[in-house]
């Protein structure tokens, strides 16, 4: 039996070193107003780079969120925190963090091995110091693929989040990035919009209708691979980011994460 498609719903707008591990940097204000967010320093291998907490919104699920940027983005990029803004709305503490070539300020990514390194040296990080009940790894195109390569490969996670799955680069339909997806043991959550050029709709849910139903498929009409609408659809960035968080909340229910 194929994945689940989520069923449409209707949405409002809504100091001292650690283990040799990490060391914290202190309380900043994000370049999106959220509230203040605590940051630290992160080994990871020989490098090292920055993690930042955003703690839930309200009533907190015990439930902490890894989240990666995308290839071309960072820990402080538009969409990264907006999506993590949403996210906190529903309950999860998030964290945000920088992949090695980030932190040294290079546009180009690092190879799959070497992000992932960076990733689990993060979430040991995450472990230690927040104690969470639970922990969902995801994130941002890249870094979500890089989460759900690592899930797959089964690094201990209770789920995932993946925002704007890059199923194949942009015009190359026939190099999809599906192989890996149907190894992974933990209920998924995966977003993407309509609009998406790295995921053609038709491909993706081919590939869904072969995945276990803890695979769960949320399209965000007229949204692009950013998450952004045009006017003309009728809907606003903020009505998008409001149904990710929605779906969210719903799902986590759902799945009893």
């Amino acid at each position: 039996m194929g994945a689940q498609q989520a069923a449409p719903l209707p949405f409002k707008r809504p100091a001292a070193e650690v283990a040799g591990r990490f060391i914290l940097r202190g309380l900043v204000r994000d370049n999106a107003g959220m509230s203040e967010a605590q940051q630290w320093k992160v080994i990871a291998g020989e490098a090292e780079t920055r993690a930042a907490h955003d703690p839930a919104e309200g009533k907190g699920r015990g439930i902490v969120y890894v989240q990666a940027h995308g290839a071309g983005g960072s820990m402080d990029d538009r969409s990264t925190v907006a999506a993590a803004r949403a996210l906190r709305g529903c309950g999860l503490d998030v964290v945000r963090f920088n992949f090695l070539y980030r932190e040294k300020s290079s546009s180009r990514p690092d190879l799959m091995p070497k992000l992932q390194a960076c990733y689990a040296a993060v979430v040991e990080s995450v472990r230690a110091r927040l104690k969470p009940t639970r922990l969902l790894i995801g994130g941002r195109s890249m870094g979500g693929r890089a989460a759900s390569m690592m899930a797959a490969d089964g690094f201990a996670c209770d789920g995932l989040i993946l925002l704007a799955y890059p199923l194949h680069p942009p015009g190359q339909p026939e190099k999809l990035r599906d192989a890996h997806l149907a190894s992974i043991g933990v209920p998924v959550l995966c977003f993407n919009g309509t609009r998406d050029d790295f995921c053609r709709r038709d491909l993706m849910e081919a590939v869904v209708a072969r995945l276990p139903r803890s695979f769960t498929m949320r399209w965000l009409d007229a949204a692009d691979h950013s998450f952004r609408v045009p006017k003309s659809s009728g809907r606003t960035d903020a009505d998008v980011l409001a149904e990710v968080a929605q779906v969210t909340a719903a799902w986590l229910e759902s799945s009893k994460i």
